[in-house]
């Protein structure tokens, strides 16, 4: 079928937006994207939808980048899909290296604007079944989940100190250290854990993204990196302080410390010259620039600080190889970066996977945007696996019980979900 366009007017988006995805569950391949109403250099929608895949290919380590660069080359046109963190081994969840795919539907909401694109069926059928599916999520009846988790506290204290030990040796600056959170049989509602993750902690780069019996539910706060024309931004996070919605005081001392933090700024700007770096080496000479150091954001667990780093591309450059370049991305892993990987590898023990790797879209004219995925909930409904991961930079001013704790506030969103926080 030739692709058909319509614009639609609607009352409530919000509404519409749930009813969007009770509509797009019954598809087995879908991406929803959600900035909630943040406003990160200019976003081009609000939320946007990719439904089903009338083509698509799974990305293997090995020549990633040149896959990615031949299906996007050959498709010029909307793709949708992730790429994993770099391991050696699988995780369990089951998402493969990377998976990217050409949607039959693309809706857009702007506003009260909904704009439907279609390969598959008319627009209009398309938005008369969205009006017609339900307007609310209902909570399925599940048994208790039971978290585990790959160390106890006293374990993740012991690995930290042994990271400052090769910090103070010089193997390393900073490097970002994680900790993994797992249950088994698990009966979930992945629609409904998303719904009550967006609602009590909406970030900027939040997706609910399925492949197959594969999901990710993603609460992101961060981009990893936007193309708009010649233009390349990232956007790393490092320094984090945990909010008191209950005491104004102690919420403007918690974002006070951001500030005032050499321990925090310390991590910030060891990352920062890390992208910097990996920007230099795919941007025209000279344009690589900070165009904000420090940046303070709050959102609902947490305030953040965020620095952006700016650069030009030549017009030939291609966007696989600008991913390539900067990926993964330097507040996942560390500086140096290499070594880093080596040291995440060694004392971690679990494979990331799709955490610290990225989700989201390329469009026909080469212009792309990614987030970190980060604070995200992970399960495959086939092996009724259910998991997610949290940590934080570790630096020579790392205090190890204070980034057990920073850890832990990361997880809290999701445990609060699960019931187990």
């Amino acid at each position: 079928m030739k692709k058909e366009s319509a614009h639609f007017h609607v009352s409530d988006p919000k509404e519409f937006t749930i009813k969007m995805l009770n509509w797009v569950n019954r598809f087995n391949i879908f991406c929803f994207l959600d900035n909630n109403g943040y406003n990160f250099e200019k976003p081009s929608f609000d939320c946007k939808l990719a439904a089903g895949a009338r083509d698509s290919v799974i990305l293997h380590k090995d020549d990633l980048f040149q896959q990615l660069n031949r299906f996007q080359t050959a498709s010029k046109d909307w793709i949708f899909g992730h790429i994993n963190y770099p391991s050696s081994i699988k995780d369990e969840t089951g998402f493969p290296d990377g998976f990217f795919f050409l949607p039959e539907i693309i809706v857009t909401i702007n506003g009260s604007d909904v704009f439907i694109e279609s390969h598959s069926d008319t627009a209009e059928s398309i938005y008369d079944s969205i009006l017609a599916s339900g307007s609310f999520i209902h909570k399925r009846d599940a048994s208790p989940i039971h978290i585990q988790s790959r160390f106890s506290k006293e374990e993740y204290i012991n690995i930290i100190k042994s990271l400052r030990r090769h910090i103070q040796r010089g193997d390393c600056y900073e490097i970002n250290f994680c900790q993994d959170f797992f249950a088994h049989q698990v009966e979930a509602d992945p629609l409904y854990l998303f719904i009550q993750l967006n609602k009590i902690s909406p970030n900027p780069f939040a997706a609910f993204y399925r492949m197959d019996d594969k999901y990710c539910l993603c609460a992101s706060p961060e981009r990893f990196i936007k193309k708009s024309g010649q233009t390349i931004i990232s956007q790393p996070i490092k320094g984090t302080s945990k909010r008191n919605l209950q005491d104004a005081a102690a919420d403007d001392e918690a974002r006070s410390y951001l500030i005032s933090s050499n321990k925090e700024k310390s991590e910030n700007v060891m990352v920062v010259d890390l992208v910097r770096n990996d920007m230099s080496r795919i941007c025209t000479e000279g344009s690589v620039i900070v165009k904000e150091l420090f940046g303070i954001y709050s959102f609902p667990q947490v305030h953040q600080m965020i620095s952006t780093i700016q650069g030009r591309v030549d017009e030939n450059t291609t966007a696989a190889s600008i991913i390539d370049a900067c990926f993964p991305m330097g507040s996942m892993t560390g500086a140096p970066k290499v070594r880093v990987m080596q040291l995440i590898e060694q004392y971690e023990k679990f494979p990331r996977g799709l955490f610290s790797g990225t989700i989201g879209y390329l469009s026909p004219e080469g212009d792309f945007d990614f987030n970190v995925v980060i604070r995200s909930l992970f399960y495959n409904a086939d092996k009724k696996y259910l998991s997610y991961k949290a940590g934080g930079g570790i630096t020579f001013y790392s205090d190890p019980e204070q980034e057990y704790e920073e850890c832990m506030t990361k997880a809290s969103a999701i445990q609060s979900i699960l019931g187990t926080g």
